[in-house]
Parts: structure tokens; sequence; C-alpha cells
């Protein structure tokens, strides 16, 4: 007769299915886990001003990388979303008050760090009449005070159904990027992105670009959710014909087992591919590769595009 195991030794049914997702992964997404000197000053420093970040929120590949280099994507108004994304793991349900102190806290933490470029993002927040706009301004406006020499780079919400109103507050205080996901394909948008629509994230980034064309705008797609290659390629089409300078595009990672599949391991080498191709219909900016993030990077990136653009103004100028 077997022994009865104890309880100490069974798994959950959901530490399986994480360790066998685990186990499948490719060479090339797997990643050791953080244990350097900086990554744990940028821990201490993000519990010790109460700063969420979407580097723990998302369980980003990256984070031992990024917080090595004392490198952090703030997330702003909480750490509790309205919305039920099916590949997103930041948690859902009814958010607490705004913190009065977190916009300080954050220009306090880009001060102490040296950042050089800073990317702000947030959970969604419908509850909120302006969705929480007026928060990214004051966020903006006490980074521009105590850190004026750090560039500003944000990642919004689709303000649904307060859209233009929020935009044009954000705008205003002039971040230097303003960054929407479109997160993946139109088709996959009832099973991906239930809580949002694909067109109205478009017409938001296609706003920025109205009130102010000097913002550098950015979007970026998930692969491996089950898209079709031209499929893509009309992505990069729409996010074309919305003026929109920088694309990302990188794997999808199965959060948990009640989150949406992994269909496909896109390779390097398609990743190299699918970039060509978007360099070839004109973005200033790509970021292609199974590890790309919205805010990989972020800064050497946004460098290397601002430089893009002046020498694309240059050349336009030496023409006339």
């Amino acid at each position: 007769m077997n022994e009865i195991p104890a309880a100490a030794d069974l798994k959950s049914d959901q530490q399986k299915a994480e360790q066998a997702e685990r186990r499948r992964k490719p060479d090339w997404i797997r990643v050791k886990a953080p244990t350097s000197k900086g990554y744990a000053e940028t821990r201490r420093l993000m519990r010790d001003l109460k700063l969420n970040t979407v580097c723990e929120e998302a369980a980003c590949p990256n984070i031992g990388e990024c917080w090595t280099k004392k490198h952090a994507t703030v997330m702003i108004l909480g750490d509790v979303c309205t919305r039920a994304c099916r590949f997103c793991n930041v948690k859902t349900g009814m958010p607490r008050v705004l913190d009065p102190m977190e916009p300080v806290n954050v220009a306090t933490a880009a001060a102490e760090m040296g950042l050089e470029h800073i990317v702000i993002t947030s959970v969604d927040r419908d509850d909120l009449p302006d969705g929480g706009a007026g928060h990214f301004v004051k966020v903006i406006q006490e980074l521009r005070a105590r850190a004026p020499n750090t560039t500003i780079e944000i990642l919004t919400p689709d303000f649904r159904g307060k859209m233009k109103r929020a935009v044009a507050q954000i705008v205003e205080a002039r971040p230097d990027v303003y960054n929407h996901n479109l997160e993946t394909v139109p088709r996959l948008y009832p099973t991906v992105r239930p809580g949002a629509r694909y067109y109205a994230s478009l017409r938001l980034l296609e706003e920025v670009k109205n009130l102010d064309p000097s913002i550098f705008t950015k979007s970026g797609i998930m692969l491996g959710l089950g898209e079709q290659r031209l499929e893509i390629h009309q992505v990069m089409d729409d996010m074309r014909s919305a003026d929109i300078d920088f694309l990302t595009m990188g794997q999808y990672l199965q959060p948990t087992p009640k989150h949406h599949k992994v269909i496909d391991f896109v390779t390097p080498q398609q990743f190299d591919a699918l970039g060509s191709i978007a360099r070839a219909k004109g973005f200033l900016q790509v970021a292609s590769s199974p590890l790309t993030r919205s805010s990989y990077h972020a800064g050497d990136d946004f460098a290397e595009m601002r430089a893009a653009r002046e020498a694309k103004l240059a050349k336009a100028n030496a023409g006339k």
C-alpha cells in the first residue's frame, strides 16, 4: 500500500502547470533569477517609497537585468485594475483611493536613481471620472520639478469613454513619449482584450499627434497569441496611418494557467524578419525580439528614436 504524501510535499495543480509551462519554454526565452546588488537596491527603494512596478505586477522576465541597472517601470494609480484582460497578471477588482503622495514619490525615486529616462504606466481606473489622467499629469509635473534632466515616457490605458479629454490633459503636460499598446491583432480582441476596442486605441494615439506632433508616439503588440503574419502586417500599416513613431514586438508569456495560452513561440529569426518589415514601413524606431517589452531598453531606444527624427528632418531640409 502506497504511503500518503505529507501535505507539504503536495503541489497544487497551478504549481504543476506553471512548472510544465516553464519547462517547455525554448532556450531563447529563459532568463536567470535576479540576485544582484543593484536589483536588491532598486527593490528596496520601491518598497521604501511605496511604489508599485509593472516589472513585478506583470511578472516581467527582464526584471533582473533592468533592476540591476536601476531601471524600473513605475505603475501608478494603485495595483488593482478595473479590467480583466486575459494576458495580464495585474490584480483585478475594486481599486483603493489614490495615494496623494504617489507623484512626489515617483519623482523622488527618479532623482535618487539618477534616471536619464523613466517609464510611467498604470492600471485601468474606469472608476475615476477622468480615468486617472489628472494623476498622470501630477506625476509629470513632479518629475519636471524634481528630476528636470529625466526624459518622461508614459504608457497609459485607453481611458474608455473619456479619451479626448484625458489625452488633452496629458498632452498639455508634455511627456516626451506617449505610449499606448494595441497588444494584439483586431481579431483576437474579444478573447485577449475584451474590455478594449482596437480602433479606439488607434484613435487615442492619432489624437496625441493631432494635439502635439512633436510628442513621440509608441505602441506594441505581443506575438504568440494565435495571430497570423498578414494580421501583424496590417497592424503595422494601421499604426503608420496613425503616425506612430515606435513599434515594439515581443513574445507573449502565460503568467498563470488561468490566463490565455501561448499558441506559438516565435523564433528570434522570425522577430528579426518582422522588425525589418516594420522598419521598411517607416517607423522611426522598432524593437522586435522574444524578450522585448514596452519599457525594455526604453531609454536607449528613446535616444536612438530622437536621433532618427533629427536626421530625417535634416535630410528633408537639405533637399529644399
